[in-house]
């Protein structure tokens, strides 16, 4: 009988370990997320950068966005690591960028221009990507609505306000009739807004002079051979166009004719004026769309894609005077920024 109690006691000691094993390992599951739980506060993310080109619009969204991240409590290289890349005006490459992005598992990719954001859409339709500097999101394939976009992407658009910089040029130029605009024929960005000009021109006693190029080493020759035929160039946000308007800007002035751009770092490089956005800023915006992401878990389906709402008049009274452009009082006592260079 004592051999029999002392195997029981034996027996009901292992049972009784086993169940508290059981039990201690049931409360440390407990205590650990799921697999499908947000990441650790202190996990840092990894985001891709992809820019199209780089000129100073582009830049300015680049630098402002990084810098509104560290001000939402992304620190370069502490809470977030950057991988910034320039496709180099390449397609091709931003595809192979974005491919890097994917298989480099990045939480986030930030798309600089409507190239990059289709070969980010293209890539990859799990991870988040917050886009700027698009000026038709609906056009250009990457939402299904400003409101709504449904996919995996959405962010900021800078389309201008291309009537109101056109009147902003027959201030300057009351007897301008025929406006020439050079563009990329195969950025539907530049595409989009040569037809809101035709049809703003209209409205205005104007008519647009276009040219469509497929290279920068055609911008002066198409500038070239609008003399004679205008008395203004526009210059649309094209990243093409922008990254080369130094040499529309060098037939401008030597044949005196007034240059409008559609944004201000154009202006800063030449141009005589423009009513727009701020580019620093619309990355700034960008920045805040991707933060919500990032820290509360926004969808990017259900994030309406935002613009700036105030606009800014730059002028650039040293360009105006190499074009040969008499600027009236009014019009720089309304402006923004006056620059002299």
């Amino acid at each position: 009988m004592k051999k029999k109690s002392a195997v029981g006691a034996a027996i009901i000691f292992a049972l009784t370990l086993l169940f508290v094993t059981a039990c201690g390992q049931q409360s440390d599951t407990a205590n650990k997320p799921a697999d499908n739980s947000a990441a650790p506060a202190d996990k840092q993310l990894k985001v891709g950068v992809v820019q199209i080109v780089e000129h100073p619009a582009l830049d300015a969204a680049r630098e402002g966005f990084l810098a509104q991240m560290a001000k939402n409590g992304f620190e370069k290289d502490k809470q977030v690591v950057y991988d910034i890349k320039s496709a180099q005006g390449n397609m091709d490459t931003a595809l192979s960028i974005v491919q890097k992005f994917k298989g480099d598992q990045v939480d986030l990719i930030l798309a600089i221009a409507t190239p990059t954001a289709q070969a980010a859409i293209q890539t990859t339709q799990d991870i988040p990507v917050v886009f700027t500097a698009v000026t038709d999101p609906v056009e250009a394939g990457l939402v299904k609505s400003m409101d709504k976009p449904e996919g995996n992407a959405t962010g900021t658009t800078d389309m201008n306000p291309i009537k109101e910089q056109l009147e902003l040029l027959k201030e300057i130029k009351p007897d301008a009739k025929a406006v020439g605009v050079i563009y990329n024929s195969g950025e539907i960005n530049s595409k989009v807004q040569v037809d809101v000009a035709k049809a703003a021109s209209a409205e205005l006693g104007l008519t647009i002079e276009e040219a469509s190029i497929s290279n920068p080493t055609e911008v002066k020759q198409a500038a070239e051979a609008m003399i004679g035929k205008v008395q203004a160039f526009y210059v649309p946000t094209d990243n093409m166009v922008v990254s080369s308007i130094a040499a529309i800007l060098t037939v401008a002035e030597e044949h005196k004719i007034p240059v409008i751009a559609g944004e201000e770092n154009s202006v800063k490089s030449g141009a005589i004026a423009t009513y727009g956005i701020d580019y620093g800023k619309l990355g700034e915006q960008t920045a805040d769309m991707a933060t919500k992401i990032l820290k509360d878990g926004a969808k990017p389906a259900e994030m309406p894609v935002e613009k700036q709402a105030e606009m800014k008049l730059v002028i650039n009274s040293k360009a105006a005077e190499k074009m040969g452009v008499t600027l009236p009082q009014a019009l720089l006592d309304r402006a923004d920024e006056v620059v002299s260079q």
